[in-house]
């Protein structure tokens, strides 16, 4: 599975892609703000809250999982046509714009990437940007599903015992529960393995080498034919968590509801501390 797209090949491309700008943070509604002041030439503005998730949802967690049907029509919306390649980017390192990847991929589309490093690498790479909305002509993509896996609470969490492994993306302060800034309770799903996904990348926001990917991962349990799924708050940065895995040669399962369905569950045993 090709994942990302650097910006230096992006600039050099004979054709441009549909470019989708998913600028978003937890607790920070000023996306759309930094979008319309500077954005790659021609990027459509993806809103992450309203675009990329359902409405919260107690049983299902605080970014519940689209339908196909909207996910359709939101990715027509952004001018995405059959066959035109699709790259998504943000300002974070890509932990917002891998939910964009993962939906898509999700939901059947094969040519979709992350910009490795995001605005900040292309503005190094000397490309330009541009501000105001772009309003692109619809498209007529088709999503059909079923193009990456997921996994639900009850599966997700019977992983580790059966000899798989489940990475919770997390800070790891919120693995250990030392902390909880917005779920209704800390700590982790017992036999979870801390793996925050910020670990995954370097200095300047790209992604580590391969290489090294496949060494930290395999650090945290996972080797060729281990079965592996991945959660965090909500779905969201698992999703890069799952981006990184696949760049490594991984394939994982997302667990959509995440900590914020299994902690909304006062049933369900939490626990705390760790590493």
């Amino acid at each position: 599975m090709s994942v990302l797209v650097s910006a230096a090949e992006l600039l050099a491309a004979a054709e441009r892609p549909v470019l989708l700008d998913v600028r978003w943070a937890l607790g920070d509604a000023s996306g759309r703000e930094k979008y319309l002041a500077g954005h790659l030439p021609g990027a459509v503005y993806v809103d992450l809250e309203t675009e990329l998730a359902d409405p919260p949802n107690a049983s299902l967690g605080r970014h519940p999982l689209p339908s196909l049907q909207r996910l359709e029509a939101a990715a027509r919306r952004w001018g995405i046509t059959a066959g035109r390649p699709v790259v998504a980017y943000d300002d974070a390192g890509g932990l917002a714009a891998a939910r964009a990847w993962w939906l898509l991929r999700w939901g059947g589309l094969g040519e979709v990437r992350l910009l490795d490093g995001g605005l900040a690498a292309w503005v190094r790479a000397g490309g330009a940007l541009e501000s105001g909305d772009v309003v692109p002509p619809p498209g007529d993509v088709d999503l059909p599903g079923g193009g990456l896996p997921v996994v639900e609470a009850d599966a997700a969490a019977a992983l580790p015992g059966r000899g798989g492994v489940l990475l919770d993306a997390r800070a790891a302060e919120r693995y250990r529960g030392e902390v909880e800034p917005v779920d209704s309770r800390a700590g982790h799903v017992p036999g979870a393995t801390s793996a925050p996904t910020t670990a995954n990348l370097a200095g300047d926001g790209t992604f580590l080498p391969a290489e090294d990917l496949v060494a930290r991962f395999a650090a945290l349990g996972v080797r060729p034919g281990t079965q592996v799924g991945v959660y965090c708050g909500s779905g969201v940065t698992a999703a890069h968590e799952v981006a990184a895995l696949a760049v490594a040669g991984v394939e994982a399962a997302l667990w959509p509801g995440s900590w914020s369905q299994w902690s909304a569950e006062p049933d369900r045993p939490v626990a705390t501390g760790g590493s």
